[in-house]
């Protein structure tokens, strides 16, 4: 299947998609989210994404103070979960400057919205809507974004099949355009979460879902997961942005700086060169390797016209000569008459014998 976001045709046959999470790491500065917008955009993105959310309606101050502490990337965190949530938010009056600015700049403007009203609000502004993860929880929301009739990306992290299943279920009993993301929601920049991406579930989305795009949502940070999703089929790729991984902030540390997205992007259009089709044959590139590198049947001793030729008086030497006797015919040859004298090495052709 192929899907259309702001113009363009995502799906196998078309580029890659990227998506610049910027998310929290505007800082709460509108002038720096708009240069990490412009960043964006200069390092590759097809889109810069935002994330849409008020701390009450996102995160329990009650609920996390009950665990007894903080866990995961959150356990570094200085301020409480419900403090750097708060400060994290994007007000939704920069909905607008932010998509103002992505239209200046030539990239699509995004945003994952956490509640019903920031559903609501996006509605004028986003090309299509990006679940986040969480959300696979909340089935109101899915279907509240399914009907739109925007495409909808979702996120799979912290998730099993049956979740899966779940959230698309609900999300195609309102729409057919459907982004489905393979994703691990470890932020804590380990170099062990490689280990963890399990990129091979692209092949079980595949097969479960034959007509739906596929995508990879990842926080590490090497081009190779990337570039290999891509190449299990994925067209629809997002990682977080940032100017500096040297930032105080949550989302920092595991997001990509601009020389390495350009990087990511660089080597994925190399790979999108590469793949070409399916289809099995000569490329332009080797015409002169096949001529110079493959065989063809040659004279073994000088041959005069009128000898019976035996399987002693050819062998398979380079280069294969248009128009030459190939290899797999020497049966073929043996018995045959010479029509003229060939001197040791020369070609065989069909035309310099008769029976």
């Amino acid at each position: 299947m192929t899907l259309m976001i702001q113009g363009q045709l995502i799906g196998p046959e078309h580029p890659t998609y990227f998506i610049a999470d910027i998310a929290a790491n505007h800082d709460g500065d509108l002038a720096r989210a708009k240069d990490l917008i412009r960043l964006a955009k200069d390092a590759g993105a097809d889109a810069a994404k935002f994330q849409n959310f008020r701390v009450e309606k996102i995160v329990s101050d009650y609920g996390f103070k009950a665990m007894g502490g903080q866990v995961s990337h959150q356990a570094k965190w200085k301020k409480s979960v419900f403090e750097v949530y708060k400060d994290a938010s994007v007000p939704f009056d920069w909905t607008p400057v932010l998509k103002e600015e992505c239209d200046k700049v030539g990239i699509h403007y995004f945003s994952s919205p956490y509640d019903d009203e920031a559903i609501e609000m996006l509605d004028p502004y986003v090309p299509a809507y990006k679940a986040g993860s969480d959300l696979m929880s909340w089935p109101h929301g899915l279907l509240k974004m399914a009907k739109f009739g925007k495409p909808v990306l979702l996120a799979t992290g912290a998730a099993d099949i049956s979740d899966v299943t779940r959230a698309m279920r609900i999300l195609q009993s309102a729409t057919d355009q459907i982004v489905l993301m393979q994703c691990n929601t470890n932020y804590t920049a380990s170099e062990g979460n490689y280990d963890h991406l399990h990129l091979n579930v692209l092949k079980t989305y595949a097969q479960m879902y034959p007509g739906v795009v596929l995508g990879l949502s990842d926080h590490t940070q090497s081009a190779a997961p990337v570039v290999g999703a891509v190449a299990l089929g994925a067209r629809v790729i997002e990682r977080h942005f940032t100017d500096s991984n040297d930032r105080e902030g949550p989302d920092h540390k595991f997001a990509l700086n601009p020389q390495n997205w350009a990087h990511m992007v660089e080597e994925v259009r190399i790979l999108e060169r590469a793949l070409g089709n399916p289809d099995k044959r000569v490329a332009d590139n080797e015409l002169d390797t096949y001529m110079v590198q493959r065989r063809c049947l040659r004279a073994a001793r000088d041959i005069k016209a009128g000898e019976t030729l035996t399987a002693a008086d050819i062998e398979p030497l380079r280069p294969a000569t248009p128009g030459a006797i190939q290899p797999w015919e020497a049966e073929l040859v043996a018995g045959k008459v010479a029509r003229l004298d060939m001197p040791y090495g020369k070609e065989l052709r069909w035309t310099d014998l008769k029976d």
